[in-house]
């Protein structure tokens, strides 16, 4: 891009708040408050309310879109946002506050010398034709022209063939697809819908504002975890105020024509995608998992976008849809010992995302390890937490890891020593665990099977072990004696949410340090829950439960010594 870009147009001033480092909103900044809450971030404790935020994009979890929307909702959102490269989630809660609530702000996209520059002001002045930063004008190209080839079955939505609710969903269908450069729509076979987490008030005030309007799935659509255990959270103790609109919010969507699946990993599912199979999918760490592992294609659609191309099966056709944007731009050697545990994938993850934070990546080095579906999810997972990138490939693991490096690809390394650094970060807390966190993503059948058969004895007094999961693993586990196993040693088995979206009284208050085997959820859990974090696989999870203590040393494969 080498034009100033308005994506969103209007007017706006304020004082710049500039990172270098992506920020998801989901799990970053708090919507009460507006505060960046990620204890990894370099705004953590800063406030965006009524900043001009500046990041080359965003990252994370597809939910941001409803927190981006939740703030403007309520006079706490950003007074614009500044991206120097392509960002589709923040960029669709802002749209979905201008068209469905009359309450948007504007969103540009810079060439990134001119990016580097602005994050240097100190205030900037926003109009519809011009930026201007420290009395230094800059002009405004306005927004993508929507040039898509549209068929006749998308000129009859957009004229409202469909009802209402189809004509809104392909008006920003074809909004988003200009600002992506697409050049048309293309056909998606099912969808998985990351908006009935009840991040904020503003997800449900989506929902049934669509639900009222008439909106129905047109697609086989899942659903992502929602934030309560759906048949239990009265007699769990959850508060009502919380747990009525959370199981509202789910409802919603399920009267939209939704499955009620309740996971947020559907690729567990019977029936996942095939490979070149074309699917709507939302939440990031669905999306990687489908991308990279399956060879499916889809971009990392926003939340409320997710509804849109249900409601129509229709997406843009832009991102990695497109051969020539799934093909490695970064390649990341990696020095990896000859025998690992399952702590090394979600780490690996992690590290290849702050690596290859905004392109896909290639990882070479670790063709001579074997990794299981499950220790695949928990890389999938971790990247798409520290990067904004929908897939990523794994040199003789995943099935595109052939495709040839982009021209002007670049190669970094990954070493031990950086495994060492992360597994220090990630273990800072005091080695006693109130709580152990198994299933973000939702834990599949195989990984409560292996935990069942860790657990050699009850939990330790004082240490609870819990474990999130789909319905469809739970009834499975049901059948086959795993779950009334994992009950007898005293954990217990919840369905239906996750620890992205767990609260009080699920989650135990009087828990301070969490020891969990998902690199997600060490990175994310901190701001989210306000506690300690300890990681590592699931047999030191499963140590730390039977004991009530954190092991203190590294593991094997990263050398002798005390963590």
């Amino acid at each position: 891009m080498t034009d100033a870009r308005t994506v969103l147009p209007g007017t706006a001033a304020g004082s710049v708040l500039a990172t270098t480092e992506g920020l998801s909103f989901w799990g970053g900044v708090d919507p009460a408050t507006a505060r960046v809450i990620d204890a990894h971030h370099p705004l953590h404790g800063a406030s965006v309310a009524g900043a001009v935020l500046m990041m080359p994009t965003s990252r994370g979890s597809c939910t941001g879109s409803g927190v981006i929307l939740d703030l403007a909702l309520n006079g706490r959102a950003p007074a614009a946002l500044v991206f120097a490269e392509a960002e589709d989630v923040l960029t669709l809660g802002a749209l979905v506050a201008e068209r469905l609530f009359h309450c948007g702000f504007p969103v540009l996209r810079l060439p990134r010398p001119l990016w580097d520059r602005v994050a240097g002001a100190a205030r900037v002045e926003i109009t519809p034709d011009a930026l201007v930063a420290d009395d230094e004008v800059h002009p405004l190209a306005p927004p993508a022209a929507a040039t898509l080839d549209l068929t006749e079955g998308d000129r009859a939505l957009l004229a409202g063939d469909r009802g209402e609710a189809a004509r809104v969903a392909m008006e920003i269908l074809v909004a988003m697809a200009a600002n992506q450069g697409a050049a048309r729509l293309c056909d998606v076979t099912r969808v998985h819908i990351d908006g009935c987490i009840y991040a904020s008030p503003a997800n449900l005030t989506f929902a049934e504002k669509m639900a009222g309007m008439g909106a129905r799935v047109v697609l086989p659509t899942t659903t992502n975890a929602i934030s309560v255990d759906h048949a239990n959270w009265r007699a769990q103790g959850v508060d009502p105020a919380f747990g009525t609109p959370a199981a509202r919010l789910a409802e919603a969507y399920v009267a939209m024509g939704a499955e009620p699946s309740f996971t947020c990993a559907p690729y567990l599912l019977p029936d996942p995608p095939s490979k070149g199979e074309a699917i709507g999918w939302s939440e990031s760490n669905a999306v990687m998992f489908a991308n990279s592992v399956l060879g499916a294609r889809t971009v990392k659609h926003p939340d409320f976008l997710d509804l849109f191309i249900a409601l129509t099966g229709r997406a843009p056709c832009s991102g990695v849809y497109l051969d020539e944007n799934r093909r490695p731009a970064r390649v990341i050697r990696v020095t990896a010992p000859g025998a690992v545990d399952d702590a090394f994938w979600p780490m690996l993850g992690w590290l290849a995302g702050q690596a290859a934070p905004n392109r896909v990546p290639l990882i070479t080095g670790c063709a001579h390890l074997s990794p299981a579906p499950d220790d695949l999810k928990a890389l999938c997972a971790a990247f798409a937490t520290t990067s904004a990138a929908p897939m990523l490939h794994l040199a003789g693991h995943t099935p595109e890891a052939d495709l040839p490096p982009t021209e002007g690809a670049d190669t970094c390394e990954v070493t031990l020593q950086d495994f060492r650094a992360l597994w220090t970060r990630f273990n800072a807390a005091p080695d006693a665990v109130d709580l152990v966190a198994i299933g973000s993503p939702h834990a599949s059948a195989s990984e409560a099977r292996a935990l069942a058969a860790l657990m050699t004895g009850p939990c330790a007094p004082g240490t609870r072990l819990i474990v999130t999961l789909g319905r469809a693993t739970l009834a499975e586990l049901s059948r086959d004696g795993t779950l009334a196993r994992l009950s007898g040693i005293g954990a217990t088995v919840v369905p239906d949410l996750c620890w992205c979206s767990i609260s009080e009284p699920v989650f135990p208050p009087q828990a301070r340090v969490v020891m969990t085997n998902s690199g997600k959820y060490a990175h994310y859990g901190p701001g989210l829950t306000g506690r300690q974090m300890r990681f590592g696989s699931l047999a030191d999870c499963a140590r730390a439960a039977l004991g009530g203590r954190a092991p203190d040393t590294l593991p094997d494969w990263l050398g002798a010594g005390t963590a």
